[in-house]
C-alpha cells in the first residue's frame, strides 16, 4: 500500500459573516439582533447575528418565523459588493501563508499548510496568526478547525465558534469522530439524521459500530462515504480552483402569479442575470433547468440538453420558455429558476482520487 504523507488542513470561517459586516459598518446596530435578508412575507434570512441566534433564528429561515422568535430583530437588506470586497481581503492574506486555497463561498476557505510560504511547521500557530491578521485587516472575527483533512478541518472549525479554534491532532482522531454527535457530522442533514436516531446512530462511536453493508442498504452511496469518514479517512485534496459544475439563478415573488406572460417576463430577466454571470466565469453550458415552485410548495423541475454550447441570454431564454409551456401548471407560482449545466468547464476533471491510506504520523499541528 501506498503511504500517503500526512496533510495539514485548516478550514477558516468567517463568525457570521454578513450580519457581522453590517454591525461593522453601522455603529447603531452592535449588539443587537439583526438578519440580513429580505423582511417581507416571502422574505428569508440570508445571516443571522449571534445576538439573534440565541433567539433561534438561523439562516434560510423565512423571515416571518425568525420575526415571530425574535419581536425586536432588525432587517438588514445585503451588500454582496461589500461582502465581495471583504472577502477578497480576506483570500488575500491566505495566500501569504500558501497557494492551496479553496474557496467554499464569501465566508469560509479551506488551506493546505502542509509546506507553506513561511515555513512553520505549525498549523495551529498559522491558524492563530490567519485570525489575528484577519481581524486587524478587517474587524471581523474568524474561526478555524485545524487537522489532518478536510472533514476534520471543517467540524473542528464550528467546535470553539465563535472567535475560536480548535485543533484535533492525528492521534486524537478517532477519539474526537466517536464522541461527535451525529448531526455535527459535515453532511448529515437533519433529515439523515433523524434516520440514524431511527437506526440507534446517536455519535459516531454508533456509527463506527455499523459494519458498511448496512450503512450502504440503509443509505446508498452515501454509506460508504460515512463508514470512510468516521474512521478519519477522508481523500479530497484541497483545490484552488474548483470546477465549476453548473451556474443559475432564481426569483421568489411578492405574490404569486398564474399568468404566463408575467412568468415570461421574470425568465427574461433571469436569463440576462445568467448571461452576465456566464460572461464574468468566461462559461457556456448545454443543458438549461427551469425550476417551478409552486404556491403549495411543491417543487418542479424541467431540463432539456442541446447539442451544443450556449451562453446568450436569447437562448437561454426560448429554451427556458419552451420548457415553460412544456405541460401545464399545476398551481398559481411562487419562485422561477433557471440553471444552466454540463458546463464547458467539465472536461478539465481531473481522474478520480487514489483513495486515502489512514496514517498515524506525529508531528507539530
Amino acid at each position: 500500500m501506498e503511504n500517503l504523507k500526512q496533510r495539514k488542513i485548516i478550514h477558516v470561517d468567517m463568525d457570521a459573516f454578513y450580519a457581522s459586516v453590517e454591525q461593522l459598518d453601522n455603529l447603531e446596530l452592535r449588539g443587537k439582533a439583526i438578519a440580513v435578508g429580505g423582511s417581507s412575507q416571502r422574505g428569508v434570512v440570508a445571516a443571522a447575528s449571534y445576538e439573534a441566534r440565541k433567539f433561534g433564528v438561523k439562516s434560510a429561515m423565512s423571515s416571518v418565523i425568525a420575526k415571530r422568535q425574535c419581536p425586536e430583530l432588525i432587517f438588514v437588506k445585503p451588500r454582496f459588493d461589500r461582502y465581495r470586497e471583504l472577502s477578497n481581503r480576506i483570500r488575500s492574506i491566505f495566500f501569504e501563508y500558501t497557494d492551496l486555497v479553496e474557496p467554499l463561498s464569501l465566508d469560509e476557505a479551506y488551506l493546505d499548510v502542509t509546506e507553506n510560504k513561511k515555513g512553520n511547521p505549525s498549523a495551529s500557530l498559522i491558524a492563530k496568526e490567519i485570525r489575528e491578521k484577519i481581524y486587524e485587516k478587517t474587524g471581523l472575527n474568524a474561526s478555524a478547525g485545524i487537522s489532518i483533512n478536510k472533514f476534520i478541518a471543517k467540524v473542528a472549525s464550528d467546535v470553539n465558534k465563535p472567535n475560536g479554534q480548535k485543533t484535533v491532532n492525528p492521534e486524537e482522531v478517532g477519539e474526537f469522530l466517536e464522541k461527535l454527535e451525529i448531526r455535527k457530522f459535515y453532511g448529515v442533514g437533519k433529515v439523515t439524521a433523524d434516520k440514524m436516531y431511527r437506526l440507534g446512530i446517536f455519535t459516531g462511536k454508533d456509527l463506527k459500530e455499523k459494519p458498511v453493508d448496512f450503512l450502504n442498504e440503509h443509505f446508498g452511496k452515501s454509506g460508504e462515504y460515512y463508514y470512510q469518514v468516521v474512521r478519519g479517512i477522508h481523500s479530497s485534496e484541497v483545490k484552488p480552483s474548483r470546477i465549476r459544475k453548473s451556474l443559475g439563478a432564481e426569483r421568489t415573488f411578492e405574490e404569486n402569479i398564474s399568468s404566463e406572460i408575467f412568468m415570461l417576463e421574470r425568465l427574461k430577466n433571469i436569463s440576462e442575470e445568467i448571461e452576465k454571470r456566464l460572461s464574468k466565469n468566461k462559461v457556456a453550458g448545454k443543458t438549461i433547468t427551469l425550476k417551478i415552485k409552486y404556491s403549495d410548495f411543491t417543487l418542479q423541475t424541467r431540463s432539456r440538453t442541446l447539442s451544443y454550447f450556449i451562453s446568450s441570454k436569447d437562448l437561454i431564454f426560448e429554451t427556458s420558455r419552451e420548457l415553460l409551456y412544456q405541460e401545464k401548471m399545476k398551481e398559481s407560482v411562487r419562485l422561477l429558476g433557471i440553471s444552466l449545466s454540463n458546463l464547458n468547464t467539465e472536461k478539465q476533471n481531473k481522474k478520480p482520487e487514489k483513495e486515502e491510506i489512514a496514517v498515524q504520523l506525529k508531528f507539530d499541528f
